[in-house]
């Protein structure tokens, strides 16, 4: 297993314990290389995860979503993106909405995931965690990079193990 999963496993696995519905967003654009990985899990996880989990494509609207989110009335929101974390490719992190405003990571597209995430905690009464996989590359192309897919397929075995 590498530091990907065992960094977040433990905190994911105890932020998941009283999870009843859960939605899994994924945001990034499908032309920046890296920065669709959060999506590229959520296609992943398509097909293997139970109807208490919702899965969305969010790309690089997750505020299109958001009344699908009231309406599945989830207890636990997962929102997975891209972000500069100044770490190693492929490299993750988990963390809280309020840490968005002290943390000095900042996603690579220009959405207010901060504004997003306030939405819903004032809207729903679910958990919201952001799990942000610092990128390789995010030019423009399609694909992602050796490190960050290695990230990614070790965050879809991780997440499929412990989802409601």
């Amino acid at each position: 297993m590498k530091e990907v999963s065992r960094g977040i496993r433990k905190e994911l696995k105890e932020w998941f314990s009283d999870a009843k519905r859960v939605v899994i967003a994924g945001i990034g654009n499908p032309i920046r290389m890296d920065d669709f990985v959060g999506v590229k899990i959520v296609q992943d996880l398509n097909g293997k995860v139970s109807d208490n989990v919702y899965l969305i494509e969010c790309e690089t609207v997750p505020e299109s979503y958001l009344q699908q989110i009231v309406d599945f009335n989830p207890t636990h929101i997962l929102l997975i993106d891209a972000a500069l974390l100044g770490i190693k490719p492929g490299e993750s992190r988990l963390i809280r909405p309020d840490e968005l405003k002290m943390t000095q990571a900042f996603s690579t597209h220009m959405l207010p995931l901060r504004v997003f995430c306030e939405y819903l905690t004032k809207t729903t009464r679910a958990k919201i965690m952001l799990l942000l996989i610092q990128p390789k590359q995010i030019d423009f192309g399609e694909g992602l990079s050796k490190e960050v897919e290695d990230s990614a397929q070790e965050i879809v075995g991780l997440l499929f193990e412990i989802l409601p």
